[in-house]
């Protein structure tokens, strides 16, 4: 009902949160309340949804009144930043969930170091949901090192939770937080599982619902930003992966892209990225109209400062594709066959920069197993590797093989399943 919120509403919320929250933390022992697993990811999911409506709202100073603006003015600890984190750090804690985490990752026992009121499911849960509430507020906040560095203790690749929306939710924010921190490579690998996930378990998201319709909105989301990442660093994925996006059009998007469409890459981002937040609040005497897109504005920004400086790379890219060898002068007339003014040897220069680039912005930092989220090697993504001779381009293919496994077995499980389905029918 976002139409029907007004102040006291969003008042009477943060209220409700510190009661609620104070009588959990500020006990002597564990509180004796048992709840689903589910409502306490709803609990904390909704605590960070409800601060960043409140920023939102507190951002648009022109569409308040004046007595609005008086309450907030009065009430400023309501649904502060400070608040909000000082809540979810206190949950994790609490709950010591990182040392449990530690140890459970290393093959131990988690409850050996859990203490008194880790050991209660009511607080071990609360604290492991609050990391990921705290990796999406830092996300939103644009801080992506802080947002991976949460979940340092986790094995971002491994499925630890069994809610579906905080499973999804997590992979949307860690994915889009490695895009921003330019480690391509980590953020397909992390769309492309979590969205074979989805493509399994879809009639679990079918009815309608509020949590159904917003995992349906990230799912579209990780799709544009996966789209985004196979342009920028392209790489072998999933084959069920790629039929979903040529099924939704996405190649289209992804052509446009390549062909340097600076228009369709602010549109993919500004559809897929999260809807970022300023720290600090607008001062309400000297408020701008635009006040409340101006932290978005800033990251589509940062983003698009990277695509322009790849903005060549996909047609460099497709050149030498085709090629073994390649004389840097006959490629430097390729790349500027719509500018014909200017020296050869100018244009061979800028060629040479491009090139490095090129070598620059396909290697970047890559996850490897039994390691943190931050951690990793640097490594070269391309699917085409190249050296320059004097002023000749020497290029190696080393595209990957097809994995004709994978294949078999998706085939394998579909035909069971029709089976199943055409036993089902005779019954």
């Amino acid at each position: 009902m976002p139409n029907e919120v007004n102040l006291d509403h969003r008042f009477g919320s943060f209220f409700n949160y510190c009661d609620l929250f104070n009588f959990i933390l500020s006990a002597d022992s564990p509180v004796s309340l048992e709840l689903p697993d589910v409502w306490l990811w709803e609990l904390v999911d909704e605590f960070v949804y409800q601060f960043q409506s409140f920023s939102q709202y507190r951002a648009r100073v022109q569409k308040m009144s004046e007595e609005e603006i008086k309450k907030v003015n009065a009430n400023t600890k309501v649904w502060n930043i400070l608040c909000v984190l000082n809540v979810l750090h206190s949950l994790v804690d609490k709950s010591n969930i990182k040392r449990q985490l530690e140890v459970y990752t290393s093959g131990g026992d988690p409850d050996s170091v859990a203490g008194e009121f880790g050991r209660h499911s009511l607080y071990k849960m609360l604290g492991y949901y609050s990391l990921v509430g705290l990796l999406r507020l830092h996300s939103l906040l644009g801080d992506y090192y802080q947002a991976i560095k949460v979940l340092e203790n986790i094995e971002i690749h491994k499925k630890y939770s069994h809610v579906p929306a905080c499973l999804i939710s997590t992979s949307y924010y860690v994915g889009f937080a490695y895009m921003m921190m330019r480690r391509y490579s980590d953020a397909i690998r992390t769309f492309s599982s979590i969205l074979l996930y989805i493509q399994r378990t879809k009639q679990l998201f079918q009815s309608r619902s509020y949590q159904n319709v917003q995992i349906n909105k990230q799912t579209e989301q990780m799709y544009h930003l996966l789209a985004i990442c196979l342009v920028l660093h392209p790489q072998c994925i999933d084959d069920s992966i790629q039929a979903a996006l040529r099924e939704r059009n996405y190649h289209e998007k992804m052509y446009k892209m390549q062909y340097g469409d600076e228009e369709e890459f602010e549109a993919c981002f500004t559809f897929a990225c999260p809807k970022f937040l300023s720290p600090t609040p607008p001062s309400t005497d000297n408020a701008r109209e635009d006040y409340h897109k101006e932290a978005v504005q800033h990251q589509t920004q940062v983003f698009m400062a990277e695509v322009y400086q790849q903005k060549t790379l996909p047609t460099i890219r497709s050149y030498l594709k085709l090629y073994t060898t390649l004389p840097l002068a006959k490629l430097a007339m390729f790349m500027s066959q719509n500018h014909t003014d200017g020296k050869l040897e100018d244009k061979i220069e800028v060629l040479r920069k491009h090139l490095l680039c090129f070598k620059h912005k396909m290697k970047n930092i890559v996850w490897t197993k039994g390691t943190s989220g931050l951690d990793g090697s640097f490594q070269s993504g391309s699917e085409l590797d190249f050296y320059i001779d004097h002023n000749m381009i020497h290029i190696a293919d080393t595209k990957v093989a097809s994995r004709h496994g994978d294949f078999f077995i998706r085939k394998i499980i579909k035909f069971e399943d029709l089976n199943r389905k055409l036993h089902a029918i005779k019954i």
